[in-house]
């Protein structure tokens, strides 16, 4: 049987900023993989440059050198208009805050990514519908974020992310504001979800409990990242 391609590939990502007269290295030959339908926990301490590679990744920063490929192209030569398209079509974000739109119902904040793709409003309805049931929130389908509880926001974060049917998942400590057994539900959720879906999923956490949950553990240490299998 034919082992399918990666789905996201970074290799030898270097990243640094300027901070002041200082020349602060984040990544230095940062390289990792994620296969279709594998969810791969970041893990590391604050500072030791997690967003920096999930915003790369998420074709949302540029590295100073390196290579990214989506689904087997050549993202790094890419314009701004092309870069996104994909995050369009090919990339589904979730940060640690929600960044639901406070004025639109939780049915309204999945269909907008939708229809910006140019989905008809029907369509993008019934999608919307179906992936927040099952989420399990199909009673929350016309409540605003105000009437949501902290789970229940992020799960809204987390359907709009798949809305388009991304190939890719990156979050970014995506139950990072939950209490403990909140963050636990919300979590197999998702796994659920990225699993159903094959979807490849690269997200950092700090909790290692979650982080065992995952198929493989990538810890990122002095700007390399260094893999391990579950």
């Amino acid at each position: 049987m034919t082992k399918p391609n990666p789905a996201l590939v970074l290799k030898d990502v270097y990243q640094n900023f300027l901070e002041g007269d200082r020349d602060l290295r984040v990544l230095c030959g940062a390289s990792i993989e994620v296969m279709p339908g594998e969810i791969v926990a970041l893990v590391g301490p604050s500072g030791s440059g997690k967003s920096s590679l999930l915003h790369i990744a998420a074709l949302l920063e540029q590295p100073k050198a390196g290579e990214v490929f989506i689904n087997g192209s050549d993202c790094i030569n890419l314009s701004d208009k092309e870069r996104t398209l994909i995050r369009l079509h090919k990339l589904g974000f979730v940060y640690q805050f929600h960044h639901l739109l406070s004025e639109f119902s939780a049915r309204e904040n999945v269909m907008l990514p939708q229809l910006i793709a140019g989905v008809k409003k029907n369509k993008a309805e019934s999608l919307a519908d179906e992936i927040i049931k099952s989420l399990g929130l199909n009673d929350r389908l016309h409540h605003r974020p105000g009437k949501l509880s902290g789970g229940e926001k992020q799960r809204i974060a987390i359907a709009r992310a798949l809305a388009n049917k991304p190939n890719i998942l990156i979050a970014d400590e995506p139950t990072g504001n939950l209490d403990p057994e909140t963050a636990s539900k919300v979590f197999q959720q998702l796994m659920l979800v990225v699993k159903n879906n094959n979807v490849a999923a690269l997200i950092a956490t700090h909790n290692m409990e979650l982080a065992s949950l995952m198929d493989r553990i990538c810890y990122l240490d002095d700007g390399c990242v260094f893999s391990t299998d579950m």
